[in-house]
């Protein structure tokens, strides 16, 4: 067997209309549909560089340099699945790296998933739906398969093989939408995202109400505002779903506690700058874990990037801003801001990330 190799990477996505609760835990099919948008990935993404070769004669991964086992149930149903389709049997080398925190509430299984899927389909040279096979990785990674704003559909099969992710917009369909990631806290959270899950599902009676009765409308709702650009709309809804998912959190027993002070301190600033400004400017969204993504429109990101720093003045500005910006101007700053009542603190913010809406996966070398 001579030497195939790949180089490929994915993206991470945020959900405007939140996944959170399974109905098979085996086949990870969701209670409701959700939809997200891709990120850039010059600013955010996993890359994988995955081998075989007669050498091999097991499949190996590492992630970040550390060795991960593949034994797991997530890692055996993908790596099963791509092997019936493709019919080959060649044993995997899979290095992958990752340009931004694992497991620190900022979506790295999603993207880990789907570069993984990505990059297994092309060494093998399959040609199939691959949202299907990632969805088996982790749920969220399905939507990491298309660029843009992506549905992921809920499917009503028992065998899940309607449950899969569709782009509902290109990547170039609004450009001006902005994203600025406040990353809060890099470290792993205490209750991750599959088992905080669980716990939903078993003792929240609100999480069913909200997959029948709320988020249907509400995924309706949303693909007008982005089909119109309607920033407004966008970001108020973006709000109302990210405080619903942390409503549910907290109507789980024991409750699920993701967001802290820092995240509560970001929430209120929003708030009480799109007040100031008579219109919203800015939406957040939290996923499981106390990290911010504030969704704004480019005009605006200057101003915003000025009043983040006043309330989180960092100790190190060198490293404050990575991405599309990497300074922050202090002219931009309203000059109303003390009479917002925000009590500025030192070092609340680890960095920000300003990104932007980008494409699905990407094939970066081939050999063989």
């Amino acid at each position: 067997l001579t030497r195939r190799e790949v180089q490929c990477s994915a993206p991470v996505n945020i959900a405007l209309i939140k996944y959170w609760g399974k109905r098979d835990e085996e086949l990870i099919l969701p209670l409701n549909s959700s939809l997200s948008i891709t990120l850039d990935q010059k600013d955010l993404c996993t890359k994988n560089q995955v081998y075989t070769d007669s050498t091999i004669s097991e499949d190996t991964l590492s992630i970040n340099g550390l060795n991960y086992p593949l034994d797991t149930p997530r890692y055996v149903s993908c790596l099963k699945k791509l092997r019936e389709l493709s019919d080959r049997q060649d044993r995997v080398c899979i290095q992958s790296t990752n340009n931004f925190p694992t497991a620190a509430g900022l979506a790295s299984s999603a993207a880990g998933f789907a570069c993984l899927v990505f990059s297994l389909s092309q060494l093998l040279q399959l040609d199939c739906e691959l949202s299907v096979i990632a969805r088996r990785g982790s749920g969220s990674a399905c939507r990491s398969m298309y660029g843009g704003f992506v549905e992921w559909k809920r499917g009503e099969l028992p065998n899940g093989e309607d449950s899969q992710a569709c782009q509902a917009f290109s990547e170039e369909h609004w450009p001006e939408l902005q994203v600025l990631i406040l990353v809060v806290c890099d470290q792993k959270k205490s209750v991750s995202s599959s088992s905080g899950m669980q716990r939903s599902v078993k003792t929240s009676p609100l999480i069913h109400t909200r997959a029948e009765s709320i988020v249907p409308e509400r995924i309706q709702l949303m693909k007008t505002a982005i089909s119109e650009r309607k920033f407004e709309s966008l970001a108020s809804l973006t709000m109302m779903e990210s405080n619903q998912f942390h409503a549910i959190c907290m109507d789980t027993l024991p409750p699920l506690f993701y967001l802290n002070d820092v995240s509560r301190e970001i929430i209120n600033m929003v708030h009480l700058y799109n007040e100031r400004s008579g219109e919203v400017r800015v939406g957040y969204t939290f996923d499981a874990g106390p990290n911010a993504c504030l969704i704004l429109l480019r005009q605006h990101v200057k101003q915003v990037l000025a009043l983040v720093h006043y309330l989180f003045p960092p100790s190190n500005e060198e490293t404050f801003v990575i991405g599309k910006s990497n300074n922050v101007s202090q002219t931009e700053l309203p000059d109303y801001v003390a009479s917002l009542g925000l009590t500025p603190q030192k070092d609340g913010l680890k960095y920000v990330i300003h990104t932007a809406v980008g494409a699905g996966p990407k094939l970066i070398s081939k050999n063989f």
